[in-house]
């Protein structure tokens, strides 16, 4: 059974700002000449990467919900120039919007169990992507979504 992480967006404002903001990294890398991974560094290392790197995803946290996931590749740890320990997490750039989940925010990440982790919108996310942010989120409060 794979295991999950959980990070906050910080900065993102909506599931449109993260695919904005992932789409214009791709095309960066892509005139560079470099792989077309999503990487995301952190300072520490996941001790579990075995189990994440058994089909764990990346679920990301915008506006005080989890939103969207992304397939994590590899995690590869590395040494900054600073001399610094970090870690890059490289994922697949195929975002997959998931059921919103409320979640008060938290430092860093956390691991996040499969039978704890949302399940993908699928068919519906089309829909639900393109409503306003604001909208979204009144009909999740309602229980409408």
């Amino acid at each position: 059974m794979p295991l999950h992480l959980i990070k906050l967006a910080v900065g993102c404002e909506s599931i449109a700002d993260f695919k904005s903001y992932l789409s214009e990294r791709m095309r960066a890398a892509k005139a560079r000449g470099a792989p077309q991974h999503h990487i995301h560094i952190t300072r520490m290392v996941p001790k579990r990467d075995v189990e994440l790197l058994d089909g764990g995803s990346l679920y990301w946290v915008i506006k005080g919900e989890i939103a969207l996931r992304e397939k994590i590749l590899a995690i590869e740890p590395f040494r900054d120039s600073d001399g610094i320990n970090r870690c890059r997490l490289v994922m697949q750039p195929k975002p997959v919007t998931v059921a919103p989940r409320p979640l008060r925010p938290f430092q860093g990440w956390r691991y996040l169990t499969d039978k704890d982790a949302p399940p993908d919108l699928g068919k519906a996310a089309a829909s639900i992507e393109a409503m306003p942010e604001p909208m979204r989120r009144e009909l999740r409060e309602l229980g409408l979504l």
